[in-house]
């Protein structure tokens, strides 16, 4: 178990507890703002927010220096808000950083920058301000499901030899170019998508060698795509659109093989451009749906998803074969009591749509009734229209959508303003995103009586069930076994006793209340195993028994 440092409990300053830290500990932020850096050379350690992504921020705007700036060893930051001033929000210098749900703003300075053979791994970060949003020179790593906007030049740099893998990722509003590779950058580009752009969205030079799968370039002010002399690689299955002529511009001295799925309707200059139908990754959908098959129960709900999907890929085949397909929708509405797996099965969705070539990516953005609601009269539809916006392409997954009904006609709630403006976007984009609205049964169908073109918007509804007392021991021996531990004898049986007994009422949280019951007799199993006056053995320390369950319950 890693050692755990707490700020500002045990520690008032990140310095503080940084300083004493040994090696794969974990420094954990309460929510709060912290004004200083944070500086690691050859460290192996974790830096976390204690309470949800987005409560701790570290401000190092008014400092000389990146607020994060890691020189060699290997680093984990997750849930953190990174701010700098004229310098990177990030700075990794042959250093291992992996950066998961994090918001990264600087001012005359790139969000992340990543040098001299570093690794960076980063999964759902934003840069929402910022010269550039993602540096890469001559490093390497993956950004995966991440967002840039409105940086004031370009959105991802890729140069000296740099070879990231991008993917399912976002850059829009950006100042100069979307991409701008150059001096024998070799990224992958895939299944993302690039508009705003106040020049050309992605510009390749100096001898670079990309490959841009499956990817979305559109409404920019310069060209699509561009190859300047001496350039190759790849650009297989994009779709170029809205973009200054010609889409993609190829210089004649340069050689990359193009293939759009626009029918060759795009105007292109150059050499080895094909085009082609949509490209369907029937690898990647294989495994999307085995992963949803090994989820506990949810029978009806998985063939419900296996027929959509049928649906889907069957029409792609007869518009591949010039058959005539109908407009089809791709948004849905889950119902149930919570823990009971919508959120999951929502994830895998949306991947399967990006595997289908349906979506250009599968960009999952959770929100509630505050991620849309405003104060003000027309606030609302602003915020809802943004937030709409940054999910294009990928999921918009409503929690608790039920919540933006207005109560009682309450002429001072703008929760309906939402709703009136969620209609429209999901009418005039329906082929750009899924949007899929989640809640208890009943209050889902007032929420749909709110709008009277509410309901047909919506392709299905499915019904997630609670779950039995089968399967909450199941997902209870899941867990267990995916933290090492091991149920003793008879545990299982007494779990499904407790199960079968325990009221299902409305607060019942199905899999989250396995999760806490797992929780607490972890917490019961340290107590039992402290007591004893001895180091417990292997065994020990991965067996819980019944009498961690009684104590618990107790």
């Amino acid at each position: 178990m890693p050692k755990t440092l707490a700020v500002p409990g045990a520690y008032p300053t990140i310095a503080d507890a940084l300083e004493v830290a040994p090696d794969g500990a974990v420094i954990s932020l309460a929510p709060g703002t912290y004004r200083e850096r944070i500086r690691l050379v050859g460290r192996r350690l974790t830096v976390q927010a204690s309470g949800e992504a987005g409560s701790a921020t570290v401000d190092a705007s008014g400092l000389d220096g990146s607020a994060l700036a890691v020189t060699s060893g290997e680093v984990t930051v997750e849930g953190l808000v990174l701010t700098a001033g004229d310098y990177p929000a990030v700075a990794v210098t042959g250093a291992r950083v992996t950066l998961r749900r994090c918001e990264l703003s600087a001012g005359y300075g790139a969000g992340l920058q990543a040098t001299d053979g570093a690794t960076v791994d980063a999964a759902e970060v934003r840069v929402v301000r910022g010269q550039h949003g993602f540096v890469f020179s001559d490093a390497g790593g993956t950004v995966e499901s991440c967002e840039i906007r409105d940086v004031t030049d370009d959105g991802i740099i890729v140069r000296l030899g740099a070879d990231p893998t991008i993917r399912g990722t976002t850059v829009a509003g950006c100042g100069y170019r979307g991409v701008y590779v150059y001096q024998s950058g070799r990224p992958t580009i895939e299944r993302c998508d690039v508009s705003g752009t106040g020049d050309a969205g992605i510009v390749v030079a100096h001898r670079s060698s990309p490959r841009i799968v499956q990817t979305w370039v559109h409404e920019t002010h310069g060209v699509g795509i561009a190859f300047g002399p001496g350039c190759g690689g790849v650009v297989d299955q994009c779709r170029v659109e809205q973009t200054a002529p010609p889409g993609v511009d190829v210089d004649p001295a340069a050689d990359p093989t193009v293939t759009l799925n626009d029918g060759g309707k795009m105007p292109m200059t150059g050499v080895g451009i094909a085009d082609g139908g949509v490209d369907q990754d029937t690898v990647e959908m294989d495994k999307l749906l085995t992963e949803l098959d090994s989820m506990i129960g949810l029978a009806a709900v998985k063939a419900e998803v296996r027929s959509l999907i049928d649906e889907i890929q069957v029409n792609e085949w007869r518009r591949n074969a010039g058959l005539s397909v109908g407009a089809a929708s791709h948004h849905l509405i889950f119902t149930g009591a919570p823990g009971t797996g919508k959120t999951t099965v929502a994830r895998i969705y949306g991947q399967l749509l990006k595997a289908l070539g349906v979506l250009p990516n599968g960009r999952f953005k959770e929100v509630s009734r505050r991620d849309l609601v405003g104060q003000y009269i027309g606030h609302t539809a602003e915020k809802t229209t943004s937030v709409f916006e940054e999910a294009m392409g990928g999921v918009l997954f409503i929690d608790e959508a039920y919540t933006l009904s207005r109560a009682g006609g309450a002429s001072a709630d703008f929760g309906q303003e939402a709703i009136d403006t969620l209609v429209k976007l999901m009418e005039d984009h329906r082929d750009q995103v899924a949007v899929i609205v989640a809640g208890y049964t009943q209050e889902m169908l007032d929420f749909l009586d709110a709008n009277s073109g509410l309901a047909s918007r919506f392709a299905k509804t499915m019904e997630f069930e609670n779950y039995g007392p089968d399967e909450l021991v199941m997902i209870s021996e899941r867990i267990a076994r995916n933290d090492d531990y091991v149920f003793a004898p008879g545990l299982s049986d007494a779990l499904h006793e407790h199960f079968s007994q325990v009221e299902r009422d409305r607060n019942f949280g199905n899999a989250r209340e396995a999760r806490k019951l797992l929780e607490g007799m972890r917490k019961a199993q340290s107590g039992r195993l402290r007591a004893l006056g001895w180091m417990p053995g292997l065994d020990d320390l991965r067996t819980l028994v019944l009498e961690d369950l009684l104590t618990t319950i107790r």
